[in-house]
């Protein structure tokens, strides 16, 4: 059995001559743009060309027999996550007052002082927490190094109890006021007061360790 090809089939295989074994005639079906078995293998010639049909166009091209006709295919990569938001920031307390320990208090005491100018900041500050919305007051008292760390962390509590019990006086709410005694930690003056007697000079020194910082936690009004 033989397969006549026609003149306008024969152009377009490029005016190949095609040469097919016997058992490959036999099989060689038409489909849309190329001769197949009946695989659906597209037939070839004997330059190894597949055999187009007269339906076949460029775009029509399979890979397998023109890959240089097949568009590539463009692999798009996905986008990349965006990126993690920032943590927020922790915020700052609304108001931050430093309290000198030896305005407030007489020394080693932890009795707030009548008629002394920390003791009107103080009443300043009450006045001014009637400004904010306020979740929290934090009271902080701090010593000197002069001392037991025992005897300093009990002093360090008494004076911002002090304090606290003062602002309630002045109207602010005592269930929104943490206390808290730190001692002789976190001095200021570092390592530029020598000696460990207590002697004038040395008390003098240290003045700005003996402090209260008074922290409160809230916003302000806008209204």
């Amino acid at each position: 059995m033989r397969i006549e090809l026609t003149k306008k089939l024969l152009l377009g295989v490029f005016a190949l001559p095609i040469f097919f074994s016997g058992a490959a005639i036999a099989q060689v079906k038409k489909s849309d743009a190329y001769l197949v078995d009946d695989r659906a293998v597209p037939a070839r010639n004997s330059t190894n060309l597949c055999v187009h049909t007269t339906d076949w166009t460029p775009a029509k091209a399979i890979y397998e027999c023109e890959p240089d006709l097949v568009p590539k295919k463009v692999v798009v990569a996905p986008p990349p996550p965006p990126p993690a938001p920032a943590p927020a920031p922790a915020p700052a307390p609304v108001s931050k007052m430093h309290f000198s320990a030896d305005e407030l208090f007489d020394f080693d005491k932890a009795i707030v002082k009548h008629g002394s100018a920390s003791r009107d900041q103080l009443d300043e500050f009450a006045v001014r927490l009637k400004t904010l919305n306020y979740n929290s007051v934090h009271i902080v008292g701090y010593t000197d190094r002069i001392g037991s760390e025992a005897y300093n962390n009990r002093l360090s509590l008494h004076r911002a109890e002090a304090v606290k019990n003062y602002l309630v006086t002045r109207g602010v709410d005592a269930g929104k006021i943490r206390t808290e005694g730190r001692g002789k930690a976190d001095p200021v003056t570092g390592a530029q007061c020598k000696g460990s007697k207590a002697t004038k000079a040395l008390i003098a020194c240290l003045a700005p360790d003996r402090r209260v910082i008074v922290e409160v936690d809230g916003t302000r009004n806008t209204k």
